[in-house]
């Protein structure tokens, strides 16, 4: 490994951990909804906005993140993200109620929408083309781990909390699991802003802004003299040739030069989102004990979500720049289809019957009395069960119980909902996940791509809002068969669409990629 490989790899880590603090803000909440559903008594609407809120405030941060970063440089964004992290993690903590606890998640949210818009984003802008998308992907690398970190982190809290020991009792981990669960994000969220004091200025912002010398010295550092100085020429000339060295605008995005260019990155961003992968991140524990295995069983099936979708990352970012972007997303948008209709059919095949014996066994705070009409009655779908239940016992109780209910019910192989969801992880993981995001930073030119990817990032965020705003709902309304049969059919449009519409852009310089798809 040369001495530039070694650095760029270096500054691509550190600013990837932005990436680790979005996946892992974004999925602690997996953890939580159960237990502040309660707390605050939230209906199902009110917990999808809990999860969504997030995303709301991170759409509204890509709009500002890439223009901002135009203007003021990529890594003191970074730097106001790090800080937005470590902020929103101690509030959300400390929430004394849900306005509060959904404040302190926007809050959170800004510095997940810079962060995402901005590490990818720098990272290709450093990187030279032969490594460029296995840098990229660095970003979507930590993105998971900060995933599979938090699902690991919400079953260490949910165990330690049913610990005896002193000290344990001492720092409330029982009553206070969720606050715990949330604020300890804090500390990596310190660790990033420090990091960021390592890390130069990306070197096609400062060409851009007619900083050349400085510019050459850092690429210089990433590739060598000779390749530094064609980079930089090559920047120079882009710059020149579209808008003079002045920053893009938003109706430049909308000419017929861009068509091609904003249709494929359109079209990916509502893709990645609409197949329901933060359903799964988000409330992985919730669909778990849908299939009635119970709550720790539940957490610690999410922990298998967080290691496959690790796993099959790495292997992407070992492939992405060999067998190269077009190939990876039709194969993993067709075990996407797969794996969703796979979860459709075992959920309808489901059935939940309440026998007298299981109805004893359940907990006491559970009045028998309300479920002598119950008894021995099969019902075939999960909507009718839970309307039934909670129409008997009352809502309260209900929310309060449903996993040992379901679980007492249900009779389905668990076995076949475990293998679709985690073979639907992996699929992603190895195409949606981290191709999208090394395609948003290769497809649009120089001078538009702060704004392009804020654009596209902004429809990325939007679609992903509504598909966490609605899940809870989805599944108490159509089931959770009718919701993954939806996501599964999405899926089969997108793989028609990938097919149809993109080129393979892998091994081309960011100039060579612009003379190839915007149509002058």
């Amino acid at each position: 490994m040369g001495d530039g490989t070694r650095f760029t790899m270096m500054v691509a880590m550190i600013v990837a951990l932005g990436g680790f603090l979005m996946g892992f803000d974004a999925s602690v909440i997996s953890g939580v909804v159960g237990f502040i559903e309660i707390e605050f008594s939230l209906s199902k609407i009110e917990l999808g906005w809990s999860v969504a809120s997030l995303t709301l405030s991170a759409t509204l941060a890509m709009m500002l993140a890439g223009p901002l970063s135009d203007r003021i440089g990529r890594r003191p964004v970074l730097k106001i993200a790090a800080v937005l992290f470590a902020v929103s993690a101690i509030a959300s903590a400390l929430a004394p109620n849900f306005l509060i606890l959904v404040l302190a998640r926007m809050l959170g949210g800004l510095g997940v929408g810079a962060a995402l818009i901005i590490a990818p984003m720098y990272i290709a802008e450093i990187a030279p083309a032969g490594v460029r998308g296995r840098m990229v992907s660095f970003n979507q690398l930590n993105i998971v781990i900060g995933i599979s970190v938090a699902f690991f982190s919400n079953y260490l809290i949910l165990k330690l909390g049913q610990s005896d020991t002193a000290w344990i009792h001492s720092l409330h981990f029982s009553e206070w699991n969720w606050r715990w669960m949330l604020g300890v994000e804090a500390l990596p969220a310190i660790l990033y802003l420090l990091a960021l004091m390592l890390v130069p200025e990306s070197p096609r912002w400062l060409a851009m802004h007619g900083r050349e010398e400085e510019a050459l010295r850092i690429l210089e550092k990433a590739s060598g003299p000779e390749q530094a100085r064609a980079s930089l020429r090559e920047v120079r000339d882009s710059v020149t040739a579209e808008q003079d060295g002045q920053p893009g605008s938003l109706g430049q995005l909308f000419q017929p030069a861009m068509k091609l260019v904003l249709t494929i990155g359109v079209s990916v961003a509502v893709l990645q989102q609409i197949t329901g992968i933060n359903s799964v991140f988000f409330y992985a524990p919730m669909i778990f004990e849908q299939s009635g295995i119970g709550t720790d069983a539940s957490f610690m099936q999410a922990i298998l979500v967080g290691i496959t979708n690790l796993v099959f990352t790495i292997a992407a970012m070992a492939m992405i720049d060999r067998l190269g972007r077009r190939p990876l997303l039709i194969f993993g948008l067709t075990g996407i289809a797969a794996c969703m209709l796979t979860l459709s059919y075992g959920f309808a095949s489901a059935t939940y019957t309440l026998s007298r014996s299981s109805i004893d066994a359940l907990p006491e705070q559970i009045d028998r009395q309300l479920m002598v009409g119950i008894a021995d009655t099969t019902f075939d779908s999960d909507v009718a069960f839970r309307n039934t239940l909670s129409d008997a016992l009352g809502k309260d109780t209900f929310k309060q119980h449903e996993s040992e209910l379901v679980g007492a019910a249900i009779s389905m192989n668990p076995t076949l909902i475990l293998f679709g969801i985690l073979g639907f992880v992996a699929s992603f993981a190895v195409s949606l996940g981290p191709v999208m995001w090394v395609l948003f930073s290769e497809l649009f030119p120089n001078a538009l791509r702060g704004i392009a990817i804020s654009f596209v990032g902004l429809i990325n965020s939007g679609v992903s809002f509504g598909v966490q705003l609605v899940f809870p709902w989805e599944l108490q309304t159509l089931g959770n068969a009718g919701t993954f049969l939806i996501y599964g059919i999405f899926a089969l449009i997108g793989l028609v669409v990938v097919i149809r519409l993109l080129p393979e852009t892998k091994g081309r310089t960011l100039e060579e990629l612009e003379q190839l798809l915007v149509r002058r």
